[in-house]
């Protein structure tokens, strides 16, 4: 390599819902949906990121939307391998003078297989070198949380296919203290499209089910309760038909995959050493990840974990900057790390 040059350095955080590139230098240059569009008959790739959300419940036959990263994992790996390849020249270039070398954001409970096929996926795109690292400890360092000192510190990130759960110290992950649970922003969906059906006989798509969850969704139910008109298809009828919710029952609605996630805190802090639960209630917890910003879920896990809960100033970004921030300190999280030859 000439003197003086060096290799782009891509923080990437692959995730069910999102792919957030972090270009070490110049902060993050990629934020777009993980959603391919492909043709039916011959796989071809159509559309990539927004372009391919916003055919989402409105192609042709012709056409297939994927995700194929499914609760964090690599689903359908040609089509991951294109979707990386696409940000990574996005953000490099495509006729650049170096390869660039990426770390990336896997959940704690991958196997070696899956950990495997995340770093061929990167070579395979253009990459010279891939690390991964544990997405719990990628959001612990780009929510500027103090992992290397001799402190426990606790992270909840909350994506859109898992909640990764841990309490890090010395920059690690401490050994037990560690959960991963498949549930995220894409279970909370699925759950308020189940409700109205249910309740309404109205079928609705996904964009719908995340645009109430995003504005009258509340993890605790809101006084006074506010309203949205909802539009779907009427399962008896066929028709297009109008309903009006409200944010209390969508709370009923999300009911069980916030409890799950609830819970897989409390078994993370009982099974946590007594004094890294002590640093951890002196310091509260840190909440990042999209779904991090659900409204008023930081307040529910303050008042069932008696713990302060902190929301990261960039909760969606936390991981890619961690990711950027790890590779510029590789040596430091050496073994810690999965690297590709």
């Amino acid at each position: 390599m000439p003197l003086g040059f060096s290799p782009p350095l891509l923080g990437i955080d692959l995730g069910t819902a999102n792919v957030v590139v972090n270009h070490v230098g110049k902060g993050v240059v990629i934020n777009e949906p993980s959603v391919v569009a492909i043709s039916a008959n011959d796989r071809r790739i159509q559309a990539i990121g927004h372009a391919a959300r916003d055919m989402v419940g409105r192609t042709p036959g012709s056409l297939r939307i994927l995700r194929p990263m499914q609760d964090g994992v690599i689903a359908d790996y040609l089509v991951t391998e294109a979707m990386l390849r696409y940000f990574v020249d996005r953000s490099c270039g495509r006729f650049r003078m170096f390869r660039p070398e990426i770390m990336v954001a896997v959940p704690t409970g991958v196997t070696t297989v899956e950990q495997r096929a995340v770093l061929d996926a990167g070579v395979a795109a253009g990459a010279r070198r891939v690390h991964l690292i544990a997405e719990p400890l990628a959001a612990a360092i780009g929510a500027q949380v103090q992992i290397s000192a001799p402190s426990g510190s606790m992270v909840v990130n909350i994506g859109g296919g898992t909640t990764e759960i841990a309490v890090v110290s010395l920059n690690d992950i401490v050994a037990d203290c560690s959960a991963s649970i498949r549930v995220g922003g894409n279970r909370i969906d699925e759950s308020i499209r189940t409700y109205v059906k249910r309740k309404y006989n109205l079928m609705i798509g996904d964009r719908t089910a995340e645009q109430v969850k995003m504005k009258i969704a509340s993890a605790i139910a809101l006084d006074p309760a506010e309203t949205m008109e909802v539009r779907g298809r009427d399962q008896v009828q066929g028709l297009p038909r109008t309903v009006t919710v409200t944010s209390d029952e969508i709370t009923e609605a999300i009911y069980e995959p916030i409890d799950q996630i609830v819970r897989g805190v409390r078994v993370v802090l009982e099974s946590t050493p007594p004094e890294l639960a002590a640093d951890i209630i002196g310091k509260g917890l840190v909440m990042t990840g999209g779904t991090s910003l659900l409204r008023n879920l930081d307040q529910l896990l303050a008042k069932e974990t008696g713990i302060a809960v902190h929301v990261a100033e960039t909760p969606l970004l936390c991981v890619a900057m961690g990711c950027g921030i790890g590779l510029s300190h590789h040596e430091v999280l050496e073994k810690v790390l999965v690297s590709s030859p």
